[in-house]
């Protein structure tokens, strides 16, 4: 069987289309969302020369802390990067189609998608997950890339029914996004380094963590701290444990003297 189509999911829509996300018939009844693991806050920032992605570690299901350790960011290709909000495993599996769906073009057209591109075809698919979103399976995507044409760092968010939107400087989703992103506006600066990104994106997280019950903040006694991208004009890299680790201990130190963390100059 020769799929002739360049895009992946448009192949598994004519081959097999329940094995698509949101094609699947749910049993009826009431909806059961809130019996699914929840992905919570996802922040994005953009410095010169890229783009930082990072994400707690936390999943909930209602009040209960469902996973301490999950993983919501994923390597989409060389040059981006998407992290999930929402319901948790149609998450997962949306990113994982995405990857095979950016292989799947590079291989028939011989090389990959623009970022646009790229973010174009994630809308395709949210859009996809349209009735499961209905029936309270809602997926919120962040994705970040490197425009390697513009030299510069991206960030691309998305509405439930794949309304995607071009985000400047910084953007946080999930349940925490609200103190994240009051914490990015204070303590985002232009002339960001990269180092500085990271410890900003960490600043919000703990930020989120403090105040929104479903975000969990860096837990040192567990080993258990965010995960963070960083997409540059040399690709992506993921952030060593140890790197991350250290910045957060950081953190924590300074907010047992600061626990409202660093503020911003009123002038």
């Amino acid at each position: 069987m020769n799929p002739g189509t360049s895009s992946f999911t448009d192949f598994l829509a004519s081959v097999n289309p329940g094995l698509l996300p949101g094609r699947r018939d749910l049993p009826q009844g009431g909806s059961a969302s809130h019996l699914t693991p929840e992905a919570t806050t996802i922040v994005a920032l953009t410095f010169p020369g890229g783009v930082v992605l990072s994400g707690d570690r936390r999943a909930t299901s209602g009040n209960v802390i469902a996973n301490r350790d999950m993983e919501k960011l994923f390597r989409t290709d060389e040059f981006s990067a998407m992290a999930i909000a929402g319901s948790a495993g149609i998450g997962i599996e949306l990113a994982k189609l995405f990857q095979v769906e950016l292989e799947h073009y590079e291989k028939k057209e011989g090389q990959p998608l623009s970022l646009e591109g790229k973010a174009n075809r994630l809308a395709a698919m949210i859009r996809g997950n349209l009735g499961l979103a209905m029936q309270g399976f809602v997926v919120v995507p962040l994705l970040v890339g490197y425009d390697e044409p513009r030299e510069q760092g991206r960030i691309f968010s998305y509405d439930p029914v794949g309304g995607r939107y071009e985000e400047h400087r910084f953007h946080s989703i999930g349940s925490g996004s609200v103190y994240a992103r009051g914490a990015l506006k204070k303590l985002y600066r232009d002339d960001l380094g990269e180092e500085d990104a990271v410890v900003v994106a960490l600043q919000a997280l703990y930020d989120a963590a403090d105040d929104d019950s479903a975000t969990g903040g860096p837990d040192l006694h567990r080993e258990i701290y965010p995960l963070v991208d960083v997409i540059t004009d040399e690709g992506h890299r993921r952030l060593p444990t140890g790197t991350v680790a250290d910045l957060a201990a950081s953190i924590v130190r300074g907010r047992s003297e600061r626990p409202d963390g660093p503020t911003a100059p009123v002038r």
